[in-house]
């Protein structure tokens, strides 16, 4: 069945795709996902969808043509593939192909989600999630309900309790502290009834008074404050030990954790969120169990200790002051719910306050190098007003919440002073109980208004928890075996077969093999995207393999617990990563326990030594953050001093020598040069003379290996690395002309400056 929009009329220039697509859903219909497709048949720029609902699948071809398919038609079936950046779903039945819809791979999350979908509606089992489309903005609705996360409960905070055990002992003794300093501070109201009945009273009516009870009564006063305060301090000094330790354990454990998972989980988060995370949310959870949650039990111990003395005083004046609770439990629930989703927004727009500076400052040379110190201001003060509209918007539901629950108590305090006159007026009580009963009622409201201002802070703390277990309920993709094999010595035998690999939805590696000998040196080459620094990070178990297996020495490299693997592969990456700290401390980052001299003799091999001397403090001097301060060449020998030290028997050189000139070139390929004697040595390099040395080069394309052999051998065939190769020398040949031309122009330019700078008669 198809639809044609109405001739002369252009849909996609005067209406949103959400907007066309609400028009044409039936009265009781519900749209599961959304595709947008971006590419047409020739694989030009166009816009397009395909939405599935409860009922059908509908498209919108990028050339304006609608067209549908009832799920009624058992036959039906989609088909997703990728391939060279572009994905491709194909809808077929008994006819053949039906529909064909390309697009640029950001859209495979939602291609992948409708196909699970689409798959679901024919087995009977997919159940409609309606989605609320709207036309105004015209926002890619495919991922609406994903976005929509429920709201951080304050019940996650008992999550916190496994923190918490190994201090079940303290925490105890701090409960019976608090207990027994709340009993001490409900002592006194309770004896201004014996002071005001039996000595203040008679006095007015002519009666001596007692000196002796006075000083009782005084005595026991003041015992019951010294007694609350000694208990009290000792109670908040234990629980501030407490809660500072469960905050210690909260913040190493995330972090400990962070550093398990693996380099994906990295690539989708910012610096600067997972720094809050760990810092601020920590910080305020401690801060929440030092303070409020003391306060809260404490609050909560007044009010039910408070509660019980009141009924037992006079059960009636009692019921009379519980009016105001039910109007305040109310305001409690409904506020709650609007703090929780409040204070989880807070937390992602400070998040992103914070990558503003975590962006800026470690690429603060970039910043001033094109003079973008305005922009980057801008920024922050963008991501900052933000961050303080989204304050302002909660501060005003908070404003009007606190105020409200002191009128209400005040109101209640109002009810029980007019019900409580009645009741002396009546005989019913003394003015001594009723004083007393305003003293607790004080001592009740303040504890009850105080646990209303808790909210904000339980919600806030909350909101932290949330995102902190976040992480610790992230599970690795690269687990450690349930029964590690032990690695003995290495003899470097790598043995790939079958290997396939996806990076999310994309499919990077396909039905590899590929057998490395010990102590041999194989060269990587092909195209970017080709797949190479995928396949070096699947060997060092950064990630693992989806379809297949690698073998080390025979042994499937999962089999080993990961620390142990890796301390046998060393890495020398295009962009060194040095730490701040000393050169020394740097180069023995992966053995931490090395002597001087093993430092130094790693650095002479590196041909690092030299350079090193030079500076002020030789192996002492500070390197600042990312190896600041020192030249690519000599961060890129540091590193390889680095590789040399924990002398592994796998090597990896992952563009050792791109971003280098040629004289620092020569130097590295010397210190290479050492390195890759006597071990099995993986090299990646765009530049392909820097691989003569290499025993075999392996040719990727696409995720596969399409030539293996020796650099003459593969000239010879004139096959894919010929076509490299030559590609590579006609550039070089170009940049020569360049060159050369650049130099000609260049010596020609003073002699026709020196002609312009005398008159045509001097010439």
């Amino acid at each position: 069945m198809q639809h044609h929009d109405p001739v002369g009329t252009r849909e996609g220039e005067t209406e949103s795709a959400s907007e066309l697509l609400k028009n044409r859903l039936a009265v009781a219909e519900n749209v599961l996902v959304i595709l947008s497709v971006d590419l047409d048949d020739q694989l030009r720029f166009a816009s397009g969808l395909v939405a599935l609902t409860d009922q059908r699948l509908i498209a919108r071809e990028p050339g304006g043509e609608w067209r549908e398919w009832p799920l009624t038609d058992a036959a039906l079936e989609l088909r997703l593939s990728d391939h060279s950046g572009v994905g491709t779903l194909d809808l077929t039945g008994p006819a053949g192909r039906l529909g064909r819809w390309r697009y640029t791979l950001a859209s495979q999350v939602e291609a992948l989600r409708l196909l699970k979908l689409f798959g679901q509606r024919m087995a009977g089992v997919a159940k409609a999630t309606p989605e609320i489309i709207e036309a105004a903005d015209g926002d890619d609705l495919a991922t609406a309900d994903t976005e929509r996360q429920s709201p951080p409960s304050t019940w996650v905070l008992l999550r916190l309790g496994r923190f918490a055990k190994p201090y079940r002992k303290q925490l105890i003794a701090g409960f019976l502290l608090t207990l027994i300093s709340t009993a001490a501070t409900l002592v006194p109201p309770y004896l201004t009834i014996p002071l005001m009945d039996d000595i203040l009273i008679p006095f007015q009516n002519g009666q001596k008074i007692d000196s002796g009870r006075v000083g009782l009564y005084l005595g026991g006063l003041l015992g019951a404050a010294l007694l609350g305060w000694g208990l009290g301090w000792a109670r908040t000094y234990l629980l501030a030990l407490v809660s500072e330790r469960i905050g210690a354990d909260l913040r190493t454990t995330t972090y400990e954790h962070l550093l398990t998972l693996p380099l994906d989980y990295f690539g989708g988060k910012r610096t600067g969120d997972l720094m809050s995370r760990i810092g601020s949310e920590t910080d305020r959870i401690n801060v929440f169990l030092s303070l409020h949650a003391l306060d809260f039990a404490n609050d909560v111990l007044m009010i039910v200790m408070t509660a019980v003395i009141l009924f037992s005083i006079n059960p009636l004046l009692a019921m009379v002051t519980l009016v105001p609770l039910p109007f305040i439990a109310w305001m409690i629930h409904v506020v709650r719910d609007r703090l929780r989703t409040g204070f989880e927004k807070i937390d992602r727009v400070w998040s992103e306050v914070t990558n503003v500076l975590a962006d800026t400052i470690p690429g603060i040379r970039v910043v001033k190098a094109f003079a973008q110190e305005r922009r980057e201001a801008e920024r922050f003060r963008i991501a900052n007003a933000y961050n303080l509209q989204v304050n302002d918007k909660l501060n005003r539901t908070w404003s009007l919440f606190t105020p409200t629950v002191s009128l209400l108590t005040e109101i209640g305090l109002l009810v029980v002073w007019a019900f409580g006159i009645w009741q002396v007026a009546r005989g019913s009580i003394t003015v001594g109980v009723l004083t007393a009963f305003i003293a607790y009622i004080g001592r009740f409201y303040t504890r009850l208004d105080s646990m209303s201002r808790i909210v904000s802070v339980t919600q806030k703390a909350a909101a932290g928890a949330k995102r902190i277990f976040d992480i610790l309920d992230h599970v690795s993709n690269v687990p450690e075996p349930a029964n590690p094999v032990k690695v003995e010595r290495v003899q470097g035998r790598i043995e790939m077969s079958g290997l396939g690999f996806r990076y999310g939805s994309r499919a990077v590696i396909h039905n590899l093999d590929l057998v490395i000998e010990p102590g041999e040196m194989i060269g990587l080459v092909g195209h970017s995207g080709s797949g190479k620094s995928t396949l070096v990070n699947l060997i060092c178990r950064f990630y693992d393999v989806t379809d297949g297996a690698i073998k080390v020495d025979g042994t499937d490299i999962r089999r080993f617990a990961v620390a142990d693997y890796r301390r046998h592969v060393g890495l020398v990456l295009q962009e060194p990563f040095l730490f701040f700290g000393t050169i020394a401390q740097n180069i023995a980052y992966g053995k931490p326990d090395a002597t001087r001299e093993e430092v130094v003799a790693a650095a002479r091999a590196a041909h690092a030594h030299d350079f090193i001397l030079r500076l002020q403090h030789g192996y002492d001097s500070l390197v600042g953050e990312r190896g600041q301060g020192l030249s690519g060449g000599e961060r890129q020998r540091i590193s390889i001093a680095r590789a040399l030290l924990i002398d592994p028997r796998i090597l990896i050189l992952d563009e050792a020598t791109s971003a280098v000139d040629t004289e620092t070139e020569k130097e590295i390929q010397k210190a290479l040069d050492n390195l890759v004697q006597g071990r099995t040595t993986i090299a990646i390099a765009h530049r392909l003379s820097t691989l003569r040395k290499a025993d075999r080069l392996v040719v990727m394309d696409r995720g596969e290996v399409v030539e293996v052999g020796p650099h003459d051998t593969l000239m010879a065939k004139q096959g894919a690395y010929w076509r490299l190769y030559q590609a590579q020398l006609r550039q070089g040949d170009d940049d020569a002309s360049e060159g050369a031309a650049d130099e000609r122009a260049g010596a020609q330019a003073p002699l026709a400056i020196s002609h312009a700078a005398h008159p045509a008669g001097d010439a």
